[in-house]
């Protein structure tokens, strides 16, 4: 037995056939054919059913695909480690969140493009929960997404702490006022597909209030989000970082939450036994570096917003007494 049979035994399930396993190793199908008997008979057992729709493993064959796929992993590797020179090169896969993607790796993908010039970035965004699938299967190398996150194959490094904020509509001065008005339709909730973590603390959020009633509207991206909140047909739960702009230009309005509720983790996950070229550690590293320099600044900004906050609700407290007391004088 040898890595190559056991990498045409891999293609042959992969692809569950003999003529499509010779077309996706550019091969002909008499040679997949010969090395499948000889690799049976060498085993003393068949790996694969026969039929006309192609081939699929037999219980033998469904026992050895997780070995093969793992020494072919491993050679694949061992290549990497032994080309893997000191200055970065080649290309990383690198999941991110559309939130972290549109607000937190800019700079990050900025700085990195500088330091490593010789290296091929491919980011791929989704839900946290698409995205860890995507580390676990090895589509990419590492991804952004919301904590916390236990599993025992992942490696988790902190980056940052995000405030989560409830948005709404710029007309939108209470939330109380807007679940409890009378005569209104649901409330929508503008939110990304199933797997994403704002969307689960958001329903988690609305349950303890009491709202379960709720309707649904799903978008794929960040910016249809903002922009039908915007329009006033929906609430969302986003982190403050990424609407902050919107909020700054009138565009939707943003309504904190109790520290606990709104307080979320930003975290980078890879596989503990996956290979970490020169070209990922420098990446791992940079956002590392970026992202803890940022956390200052966003605190102050957070500590800004919360005394604004506080300035208007007083404002408001100051002018309805303001406004009573005539009532109470002509009562008296």
């Amino acid at each position: 037995m040898d890595a190559g049979d056991l990498a045409i035994f891999a293609a042959v399930a992969q692809a569950g056939g003999i003529t499509k396993a010779a077309q996706s190793l550019n091969t002909v199908q008499s040679n997949v054919t010969q090395r499948i008997r000889l690799l049976e008979a060498e085993l003393g057992v068949p790996l694969f059913t026969r039929h006309s729709r192609g081939v699929s493993l037999t219980t033998a064959g469904t026992q050895l695909l997780p070995y093969a796929e793992r020494i072919g992993r491993l050679i694949g590797e061992a290549k990497q480690a032994a080309s893997d020179g000191i200055v970065p090169r080649g290309r990383i896969a690198i999941g991110a969140l559309e939130s972290a993607t549109a607000v937190r790796l800019p700079p990050i993908l900025a700085a990195y493009g500088a330091a490593c010039p010789e290296v091929d970035i491919e980011i791929l965004t989704g839900t946290t929960a698409e995205l860890i699938e995507a580390v676990l299967e090895r589509r990419v190398e590492a991804a952004f997404v919301a904590g916390p996150v236990q599993h025992p194959a992942l490696e988790t490094l902190p980056l940052i702490e995000e405030e989560l904020v409830v948005v709404t509509a710029p007309w939108v001065a209470d939330l109380d006022a807007l679940a409890a008005a009378p005569g209104r339709d649901k409330l929508k909730l503008i939110v990304f597909r199933p797997g994403c973590s704002y969307r689960t603390r958001l329903e988690t959020l609305l349950a303890e209030r009491g709202l379960v009633d709720v309707r649904r509207l799903e978008f794929g991206t960040l910016d249809g989000i903002i922009g039908c909140v915007g329009a006033g047909m929906g609430v969302t739960l986003l982190p403050r970082a990424a609407v902050a702009r919107a909020a700054a230009e009138g565009r939707v309005a943003l309504h904190a939450l109790p520290t606990d509720d709104a307080r979320i983790e930003t975290v980078l996950v890879r596989r503990r036994d996956g290979f970490v070229s020169r070209a990922l550690q420098q990446f791992m590293e940079l956002a590392r570096e970026r992202l803890t320099a940022a956390q200052p600044r966003q605190s102050a900004e957070r500590a800004l917003a919360t005394g604004r906050r506080t300035e208007v609700a007083s404002s408001r407290k100051r002018a309805a007494s303001r406004a009573q007391a005539p009532r109470l004088k002509s009562r008296a």
